[in-house]
């Protein structure tokens, strides 16, 4: 299958470069740790790919973990070359980008996940770093592992897990499945995170007279919906795992799997409820923030009433005519201004009593 020619191919836009000008970085710039465990132990030092598989041939049992950084296509191609790996996994791994899923291509599997980090907003500068997002593959053959990040956060996982005899017995796709399970742990501490957040949001929102930004409750939102798509997808995989593909994940993985799986289905439920929680919270503050902006237009407009009335009484007795009542009057003047006080006071008192002031 890995001579079949990929029907992409023809869509990539071709390097103006010249071949022989084109800079080709090692591809031990991209490896970040190449092991062999053999009988659930792990073989001292460290390979490439060819004396890995070597080592795997002369054994005869066992299999290899090859760690990747962000490879460029030259890196994962001779990669590829030293597994037999499908040529449209190849591609998939060097542009990212990938929602998380299950693919299999004849014995082998190709497994994308998200991982997701959460950073205090007080924390950070640009808003938009509050949930930052990167990508974990792996491909899963017969005697080996590849696992490729790109912008992921990962322990060296070959050297953590490889005293766990125990685990390693149980091949490659038992530690693909500790990755999985990692990165869902992982969810789940930052949801614990976001629930604390959101309490915050709900709390400065419904406080009687406390003053709140809406903008948070925007960029919270954002950021939940974020993790919410690049978590959501990962329980399709996982019940693929679980339901299918049993000639090549025995029934304890699929039992191990599946307690991932359960995991998984709790956070995004959970983030979920965040979602729907935050678009309430929206709601909310915008139904305050509009009777906040009525309350003090009633306000204004009561204090203008009140300063109108003195106004008009200065209006009427200001108008230059020979003939008017009280205009001669010795008391007019002190009329005028207990007339103008007593008005404010009526009105003031009646603006009380409709709680417009």
């Amino acid at each position: 299958m890995a001579g079949v020619p990929s029907p992409f191919r023809s869509r990539k836009p071709k390097d103006p470069a010249p071949a022989h000008a084109r800079i080709r970085v090692p591809v031990e710039r991209a490896i970040e740790h190449c092991r062999v465990f053999v009988d659930g132990e792990s073989l001292p030092g460290e390979f490439t790919p060819a004396t890995a598989q070597d080592t795997v041939d002369e054994y005869g049992r066992g299999f290899i973990w090859v760690g990747l950084h962000e490879p460029d296509e030259h890196q994962m191609t001779s990669v590829a070359e030293e597994f037999r790996i499908h040529e449209l996994i190849v591609e998939d791994a060097v542009q990212a980008h990938q929602r998380p899923k299950l693919e299999r291509y004849d014995d082998q599997l190709f497994v994308v996940a998200r991982s997701v980090n959460y950073r205090d907003h007080d924390e950070v500068i640009d808003k938009r770093q509050i949930i930052s997002t990167g990508e974990v593959q792996m491909i899963i053959g017969h005697n080996f592992i590849i696992t490729v990040r790109h912008r992921a956060k990962l322990p060296n996982l070959a050297y953590t897990i490889g005293d766990d005899q125990d685990l390693v017995e149980l091949g490659p796709v038992a530690m693909a499945w500790k990755v999985l399970d990692m990165l869902v742990d992982r969810y789940g501490e930052i949801g614990k995170l976001l629930a604390i957040e959101v309490d915050e949001l709900e709390e400065m929102v419904f406080t009687p007279g406390s003053n709140f930004e809406i903008d948070r409750i925007y960029m919270f939102k954002r950021e939940v919906l974020e993790m919410k798509h690049a978590i959501a997808p990962l329980s399709d995989a996982l019940s693929a795992m679980i339901s299918n593909h049993k000639d090549l994940i025995s029934k304890q993985l699929r039992s191990y799997l599946r307690d991932v799986n359960d995991h998984e289905l709790v956070v995004k439920d959970e983030v979920a409820h965040f979602d729907e929680r935050l678009t309430s919270l929206i709601d909310a503050s915008v139904a305050k923030v509009s009777m906040q902006q009525n309350a003090d237009m009633r306000t204004i407009s009561a204090i203008v009433g009140m300063w109108a009335a003195p106004t008009m009484i200065a209006g009427v007795y200001g108008m230059n005519f020979d003939k008017m009542p009280e205009l001669h009057w010795a008391w007019g003047y002190p009329f005028a201004v207990f007339l103008m006080v007593l008005v404010v006071a009526v009105l003031w008192f009646w603006f009380r009593k409709n709680k417009w002031l």
